[in-house]
């Protein structure tokens, strides 16, 4: 039951998150939580609490990425749990075209309903194209 619960909330989260709003996202990391995002890009790096996570999931929503949950593992307790998510993200142009399409896992430990650590682990050679999209584009990229 405790898992069902937990992967209804973070649809939920993910679902509002593709809508712009990431305040529901950001209220399930703790506030000394950590997130990490491998890689050689703008995106790579650790984000060391609330409000370096929330600047990274709202240029998230700014770049137009789009997420669909493809599966949630919850194992543990509700005073210590780990939450497995893998999804794909995407993103289109004007016209409708893909011009950014990888597949995810995220890594997270919880307590309480807070994560505490988040790490992802995606095709980051995809992320480099990406940011030379935006870069071509002349997208914004904070």
């Amino acid at each position: 039951m405790f898992g069902w619960i937990t992967s209804v909330m973070l649809r939920r989260s993910i679902r509002l998150m593709n809508e712009g709003d990431i305040g529901p996202t950001l209220s399930r990391y703790s506030d000394n939580a950590v997130v990490i995002f491998p890689g050689d890009h703008s995106w790579g790096g650790e984000y060391r609490g609330k409000q370096r996570i929330g600047e990274f999931l709202r240029r998230l929503v700014d770049a137009g990425i789009k997420f669909e949950v493809e599966d949630i593992v919850v194992d543990g307790w509700p005073w210590r749990f780990t939450v497995c998510v893998r999804l794909t993200d995407s993103v289109r142009d004007p016209d409708g075209s893909v011009v950014y399409s990888n597949r995810a896992v995220i890594f997270a430990k919880s307590a309480w309903g807070k994560i505490y650590y988040h790490e992802a682990y995606e095709d980051t050679q995809k992320t480099v194209e990406f940011d030379e999209y935006l870069a071509r584009t002349e997208h914004v990229t904070a």
